[in-house]
């Protein structure tokens, strides 16, 4: 749960920070993309040291 809220705020932000930039529909969808994965990847992560913390 904690991944995929990560990725979808990831991806809302790396949206905005692209649109704020004025970038194209590219520039907007792969920042999405980017941050997305990033966020994700962190989300993973903590739930992997919440899970190993808590057994």
């Amino acid at each position: 749960m904690i991944v995929i809220f990560g990725a979808v705020i990831g991806m809302i932000g790396g949206a905005t920070v692209a649109y704020r930039r004025k970038g194209k529909l590219a520039d907007i969808l792969l920042y999405a993309f980017v941050y997305g994965l990033i966020f994700g990847l962190a989300g993973l992560f903590a739930t992997l040291i919440i899970h190993r913390s808590t057994v």
